[in-house]
């Protein structure tokens, strides 16, 4: 069961990539995203859109090691990791949340609140 749990993480840390990739394309969904104020993200908005994929692969990485489903990372870094990965997502929930942009609000809001739960299901395992 935990690892089904890892798994829907990384489902959505992968749905969240592919998003995050549209944008860096140039696809309108900016309303999405970082803080929702371009429709087509800036230059540097797509950089950080490029840098959010690859922290994506590593986050999900850490959620497969902390459900013991794959062994890469020291055991004590992925015990910790997944503490901070959990933070991280609740401070994501409160940023989401108080995003001017509603459709960020309305959106991101619950994908990350869903990450902040598998993440803090794996770190009490």
């Amino acid at each position: 069961m935990i690892i089904a749990v890892a798994f829907s993480g990384v489902v959505l840390l992968g749905a969240l990539a592919v998003f995050q990739a549209l944008l860096i394309a140039g696809a309108p969904l900016g309303r999405f995203a970082w803080g929702g104020q371009n429709a087509v993200l800036t230059v540097p908005l797509r950089v950080g859109s490029a840098v959010s994929i690859a922290l994506y692969a590593v986050f999900g990485l850490f959620m497969l090691q902390a459900a013991d489903a794959v062994e890469v990372l020291p055991g004590g870094l992925v015990d910790v990791g997944i503490w901070i990965l959990t933070g991280y997502f609740v401070l994501g929930i409160v940023m989401n949340a108080a995003s001017r942009s509603r459709p960020e609000r309305l959106v991101m809001t619950p994908v990350v609140l869903a990450l902040a739960a598998v993440c803090l299901v794996l770190a009490v395992r």
